[in-house]
């Protein structure tokens, strides 16, 4: 038995891993994962979003053997570059939005995130606009664990860290069927949404704000899709004052929702977009600033002033990072991954709908293949669960027995399997998480609840 006491554990409840104790996992095959016992599991998670193409696709593999052996390691600081970052950065390029621009490379997307954020402040004061500093995310977002990045996370555990840091502001969560009012239509929730987006812009002043950043669906929120309208009517806020509009792509990029970009899936012109995550599918570190044709104007103008772009990550373009980027992305594109992401959805979305008839499922939403499950004590009312009850962890420590992988994320249990999940592999995701939701409601009914 290997002896787990010496790991510390990211977003773990630590009294209760002191009583399950972890999960060890020693090999992976497709979208299954094994422990140190030999359990088998279906991540229905695709470990952190990322392994869309499976854990030992043999092209991955293949490609990383071969540039460990050609060119093991390096950095992208003082002009000098490996080839494969040069490759991606071209790649990136291409399948943006953008006809032109430039890449910055970072080992996750909290890094690029913090980046985007630094670049945004030095641009500007190199424009001479110092004070023009503040960024707007939204309640429920997320973007990241550095001190920067969560500062831009609406989430409010991270004011265990004394967060978010001055500058740092939350307009309105887009979520209708949660924040919508009684008797209000969901075009008047988007049009309250954009409202409360513009009050919050001429309250803290236009000439103070830096940029704008927005997941097309909010994966770590809880996967929530906008309300109908939204972007459209975000963007042109954001245009009549003049703030850039960044996409944090890090979750629905390459594939997620349906199409290659969330931005293309919500209409979204981003003027920088933040990827990370699907961009080697989970084989490899790595993040990716990428500046349209304007910022990277803007950019370079302010880079010229300075002399220097004070800012860089070690492993930041690592060759093999990149060389397993470029595999990815073709994997993704070329063995129509995205095809199965669409021909999938309707049965994923189905799946998920029919658990509505459950007592204790409030809402089903989602979008390509990323989808969740909103419990709620009472329907009617969608009062929520007592917090004590975890409703969430429940649900998704008791799938994990049943061999199944799902993410609770509060009073929601969250699906987003790899794209290279079959129909049937679905049949077995659905009939699992039916047993174990129907197992868990019973144990909530016997507490009173």
């Amino acid at each position: 038995m290997i002896n787990t006491d010496k790991v510390l554990h990211g977003f773990t409840d630590l009294k209760n891993l002191n009583t399950l104790g972890p999960i060890v996992l020693n090999q992976a095959k497709g979208i299954y994962v094994y422990d140190q016992d030999g359990k088998k599991y279906l991540d229905a998670n695709s470990g952190l979003w990322n392994s869309v193409v499976g854990f030992d696709h043999p092209r991955m593999v293949e490609t990383a053997k071969k540039q460990y052996e050609k060119f093991s390691g390096y950095h992208a600081f003082f002009g000098r570059i490996s080839e494969p970052a040069v490759e991606l950065a071209d790649k990136l390029i291409e399948i943006s939005p953008f006809t032109d621009g430039k890449v910055f490379f970072t080992n996750s997307g909290s890094e690029a995130n913090d980046t985007t954020v630094k670049l945004l402040w030095f641009i500007n004061k190199r424009k001479g606009h110092p004070n023009r500093r503040k960024i707007i995310t939204r309640i429920n977002s997320y973007h990241g664990v550095t001190a920067v990045s969560a500062s831009m996370t609406g989430k409010p555990y991270n004011s265990e860290f004394g967060l978010p840091l001055d500058g740092f502001i939350h307009s309105a969560c887009p979520h209708y069927w949660k924040y919508g009012l009684e008797k209000e239509s969901e075009e008047m929730f988007t049009k309250r949404m954009g409202k409360d987006l513009e009050d919050l812009i001429i309250k803290e002043g236009p000439e103070t704000i830096a940029g704008f950043f927005a997941e097309p669906v909010m994966g770590a929120g809880g996967v929530i899709p906008p309300s109908k309208g939204y972007f459209e009517m975000v963007q042109k806020i954001l245009k009549k004052y003049d703030i850039p509009f960044i996409a944090d792509e890090v979750i629905c990029g390459f594939g997620r929702t349906g199409n290659l970009w969330g931005s293309q899936t919500y209409n979204i012109n981003p003027d920088i977009i933040i990827a990370s995550k699907c961009i080697t599918s989970g084989f490899f570190p790595l993040g990716a600033v990428i500046l349209g044709e304007k910022m990277t104007k803007e950019m370079m103008e302010a880079s010229y002033k300075a002399e220097e772009f004070f800012h860089g990550f070690t492993a930041g373009g690592h060759p093999v990072g990149c060389a397993l980027a470029l595999e990815a992305i073709d994997i993704i594109i070329n063995e129509k991954m995205i095809e199965n992401v669409r021909h999938l959805e309707p049965i994923f979305m189905g799946g998920l709908k029919n658990f509505e008839d459950l007592e204790f499922i409030g809402e089903s939403r989602g979008i390509g293949l990323m989808g969740a499950l909103e419990m709620v004590q009472d329907k009617k009312s969608k009062l929520p669960f007592d917090g004590s009850i975890s409703i969430g962890e429940r649900v998704a420590n008791k799938c994990i027995e049943n061999g199944l992988i799902c993410r609770p994320l509060g009073p929601s249990i969250v699906l987003c399997p790899p794209f290279i999940t079959t129909e049937d592999e679905m049949v077995v995701i659905f009939d699992t998480l039916e047993k174990t939701l129907k197992e868990v409601f019973n144990e909530v009914k016997s507490l009173g609840q």
